[in-house]
């Protein structure tokens, strides 16, 4: 199945060293072990996928060790050699809804865009914000998201947000946020931001739009929880969803992050057999 793809943060422990983000400089932090020693660094991380018959690759940002020309350009040298598509750059810090932060996170966010461009990637994800969703915070994430599509403005890279945080908790938190979007920037929906009884219909209220989504299943002791996974799908499918489905394995057990990107990878195929 061609529609898979894996993001960095499933391989959390594989990579082991993340450099998070410092929001007052563009600069690349030291690395530090935030998840032990791991087993790959981020330029074998195509090579592997490839082994596991996986084609696509979303990028944290916070896993890149450095954003100099001479890197990411081994790093698309990388990616080019197991020939793996760089579907999206995940930028996944800062609050452009702060009271007194925004701003800068904004153009902190902003600076990304180019690395993106650099990378060959698809797509960037931006947060919207993180405040409390009221109509001030929706409104003011919606005139800075906009701001970023101007800097991005010619660019082959499309701008995504998705349904996280407090500001994007409810469907017609979405909704009030893309009325005013236009088509300047797309959504990918994320299945495990959203929790609880009300998680299917509330999925179901935004998947029509969705460019992308993750796939972010519900894991009980070490087992994938395939009805959880098989209902989401079926919203998708009623949706007209054909997009790519991102894997992310956030569980504990397997221990083994390719084991479990496996099982939902497997799952996934299974829904789709004719």
């Amino acid at each position: 199945m061609n529609r898979i793809a894996v993001s960095t943060w499933s391989l959390h422990r594989y990579l082991g060293v993340s450099y998070p983000h410092d929001l007052t400089t563009t600069a690349i932090p030291e690395g530090e072990e935030t998840w032990g020693e791991g087993e790959e660094s981020l330029l074998g991380i195509p090579s592997a996928l490839k082994r596991h018959g996986i084609s696509k690759l979303d990028l944290c940002a916070f896993h890149l060790r450095s954003i100099d020309p001479i890197y990411l350009g081994e790093l698309k040298a990388s990616l080019a050699a197991s020939d793996i598509e760089l579907q999206m750059l995940q930028i996944d810090a800062g609050d452009i809804t702060d009271p007194i932060h925004g701003e800068r996170d904004m153009n902190w966010t902003a600076h990304w865009f180019g690395i993106a461009e650099q990378l060959g990637a698809k797509y960037a994800r931006v947060i919207a914000g993180r405040q409390p969703a009221t109509q001030e915070t929706l409104d003011l994430s919606a005139k800075r998201l906009l701001t970023l599509a101007d800097r991005n403005a010619g660019s082959p890279v499309r701008l995504l947000v998705e349904n996280w945080f407090d500001l994007l908790d409810t469907p017609a938190d979405v909704h009030y946020l893309f009325a005013q979007l236009g088509n300047r920037i797309g959504l990918n929906v994320d299945t495990g931001n959203w929790r609880g009884p009300r998680k299917y219909l509330d999925l179901k209220a935004i998947f029509g739009p969705a460019e992308l989504c993750y796939i972010n299943p519900v894991w009980v002791d070490g087992a994938l929880d395939t009805e959880d996974l098989g209902k989401v799908l079926t919203i998708a499918d009623a949706a007209g969803y054909t997009g790519n489905y991102t894997l992310i394995y956030d569980a504990d057990h397997p221990s083994n992050e390719w084991t479990g990107i496996k099982a939902e990878m497997h799952a996934i195929e299974r829904h789709y057999e004719p």
